[in-house]
Formats: C-alpha cells, sequence, structure tokens
C-alpha cells in the first residue's frame, strides 16, 4: 500500500498510498470499500496493515516489517475490542522493530502497543549486517517492475 515510499521515511497510514503493485492496489480498494460502508452504513471497519507476518524475520526488509505472531494477535485483539464510536481506522500491524519504517499507532486512539522487535532476531537474518539503502522502496523487490510484468504477460 505504500511500498514506494522510500525506507529511510516513516510512513503513517494518513498519508496517500502508494501501491508498489497489484497486491496492493487491491488492498487499497478494500480499504476504500471499508471507508465507504462506514460512510455510507455507519459500521465501524478497522483496517490493519499487516507487515511480514511470520515466526521470525528471514530476510533483511523484515528487520523493518515484521509482524510477531504475538503482536498479531494484540492488534487483532485490539481491532476486534475498539470502541463502538470508531467509524474508520487505519493503523500498520507491524512488532516494534527498531529499523521500521511504518509509524506506529497512535496511542490515544489505539489499544495496543506492540512488543516484539525483529532486531533479536538480527543475528540469524541473512542480511541484517548489510545497512539498508534509504532511498530504496518499502515494497523491496516487489517494487519493481518486473514483480508486475510477470502477472500482466504470463
Amino acid at each position: 500500500m505504500t511500498g514506494f515510499y522510500p525506507t529511510g521515511h516513516l510512513t503513517s497510514p494518513h498519508e496517500p498510498v502508494r501501491p508498489d503493485g497489484l497486491y496492493g492496489v487491491s488492498k487499497v480498494a478494500v480499504e476504500a470499500l471499508g471507508r465507504l460502508y462506514a460512510d455510507k452504513f455507519g459500521l465501524s471497519v478497522i483496517c490493519l496493515r499487516i507487515g511480514s507476518f511470520e515466526r521470525v524475520p528471514t530476510e533483511q526488509r523484515h528487520l523493518a516489517s515484521w509482524l510477531s505472531p504475538r503482536d498479531a494477535v494484540g492488534f487483532i485483539r485490539a481491532a476486534l475490542s475498539a470502541p463502538p464510536s470508531t467509524r474508520f481506522a487505519i493503523t500498520y500491524a507491524v512488532s516494534a522493530n527498531t529499523r521500521r519504517f511504518w509509524d506506529a499507532p497512535d496511542q490515544v486512539d489505539w489499544a495496543y502497543t506492540p512488543v516484539d522487535n525483529a532486531d533479536l532476531h538480527a543475528a540469524t537474518t541473512p542480511g541484517s549486517d548489510v545497512t539498508a539503502d534509504s532511498a530504496a522502496p518499502q515494497g523491496g523487490p516487489y517494487a519493481l517492475p518486473a514483480a508486475t510484468l510477470k502477472h500482466l504477460w504470463s
């Protein structure tokens, strides 16, 4: 949804979407549909922008985007127990990673604070010793033209 922002930019869910591929475009469309239902029918819609949901980080990019199983449960519980007055909300569901490029939820509006940090797994994560290019897109290889073209011309 925001894969074309640079990794050196701490991206907020309130910034314009910049999907890096067709999957991101579909997620943007579903968020827009959720907004429509919240506005038109008064439904409470919580959108969780889920990071790299893995048991442990398995690549360098995960050191920023990792969502631990424990934090996933915390975000889901918070979304399910949001006050009925919440009409529409978006937050990045990502662990408290030191290298994160997505903004943490505003604690005034959000009832969960992530606790896990991908850096605890850096020693066993391939590429963790390489300094990330702060100008590179957050989407990593998914932002490359080939990642989308293979779906269009196959």
